[in-house]
């Protein structure tokens, strides 16, 4: 029997809205960084919108030390550098006490890791329209769209 085609699917960065600001979690900036082979073409759309001005892109601190560990872990200096130029392009969300609170919250009611409540309550805390993961710890999660 044959099958149907299926409609393609809308990436899920055309569903955010024009200007709206999202929240964007370590492993798709590493993916994109590293230029990764299967998973950075999956999030080169959400890049290119924010290049393009049409979204904004926003990171927590966490996801700077997440980022960094990996070429400072091997001693590759320089390349720290780069990704930390990289990263100090896009709005860094420092932790505060309520983002510390909002996480104790979130690890509480989701059992999720302490960064990633850390990551997830600093989207709340700048009410991002969505926060972006390759983490699929996050699926449960309710109050934000989870990209």
């Amino acid at each position: 029997m044959a099958r149907k085609p299926q409609a393609a699917r809308m990436p899920p960065w055309d569903e955010i809205p024009a200007g709206a600001k999202v929240v964007v979690d370590t492993a798709p900036i590493i993916y994109l960084l590293e230029d990764h082979p299967t998973f950075a073409p999956r999030y080169e759309g959400l890049f290119q919108a924010e290049a393009a001005g049409r979204i904004q892109i926003a990171i927590s601190a966490i996801t700077i030390a997440e980022v960094l560990t990996g070429p400072m872990r091997h001693g590759e200096d320089a390349i720290a550098r780069r990704y930390e130029k990289a990263l100090n392009g896009y709005e860094v969300i420092a932790t505060t006490a309520e983002i510390a609170a909002t996480a104790a919250r979130l690890r509480v009611r989701y059992a999720l890791k302490l960064p990633d409540a850390i990551q997830l309550a600093s989207a709340l805390e700048i009410s991002a329209s969505a926060f972006v993961t390759h983490d699929r710890d996050f699926a449960r999660v309710q109050g934000i769209k989870i990209l």
